[in-house]
């Protein structure tokens, strides 16, 4: 083989060399970009219903699992400055994205495997979705989709507040029987009452 042959024949395989190479640093392994990318589904409807939803929330977070009973009863105490959920004009729930300012709207989206979602229209578990977790009317727990973001805002704890006439009421008679010890150990009196009567 000539030298010219020769030269030519050693610079195409170097350049096949780092036309692979670039393509194998280039290219995330498998099992990474499975788990940076949620596998979606086709939306189905949600066994919630919007109106479930709405209302008005105490706010809480967690990173550890066994932080959920704590995290629900601070978020309990958050009543005072509550999340609103209220109704979208499309049939959905008005509620913010991660690192959104701004109100949307959200669809509640089921899922052939049973699960269900909350976030913008399309598959549903896509990456701006939440999980609704568990949901008993009282207390909501939504786990972002995005494990990114999820790192970040943890789960969150959804707890339903009282409606806002009865919340001021409440607060009202709190006020009241502290500033009135008698009226305080009436009112226990007649509540302990109340309590045995029920008792069998």
């Amino acid at each position: 083989m000539s030298a010219s042959r020769l030269q030519s024949a050693c610079g195409g395989a170097a350049f096949a060399a780092l036309a692979l190479a670039a393509c194998t640093s280039n290219t995330p392994p498998l099992e990474q970009a499975s788990a940076t990318a949620p596998m979606t589904q086709p939306a189905m409807p949600s066994q919630y219903r919007p109106e479930e939803i709405v209302g008005r929330w105490g706010y809480g977070a967690f990173h550890n699992e066994s932080d959920l009973a704590r995290t629900s009863a601070a978020a309990r105490g958050q009543c005072g400055q509550p999340v609103e959920i209220t109704r979208g004009t499309n049939g959905g729930v008005m509620m913010y994205l991660a690192d959104s300012a701004q109100l949307q709207e959200l669809q509640l989206k089921g899922s052939s495997n049973g699960k269900n979602y909350i976030g913008p229209p399309g598959n549903a578990g896509g990456p701006q979705d939440r999980e609704i977790v568990s949901f008993d009317g009282r207390t909501m727990v939504l786990r972002w989709m995005d494990p990114e973001v999820a790192g970040r805002y943890g789960t969150g704890v959804y707890v339903r507040c009282a409606p806002e006439g009865v919340a001021r009421v409440l607060r009202a008679v709190a006020s009241e029987l502290e500033r009135d010890p008698a009226m305080a150990a009436r009112y226990n009196q007649a509540k302990a009452g109340t309590r045995s009567q029920r008792q069998p």
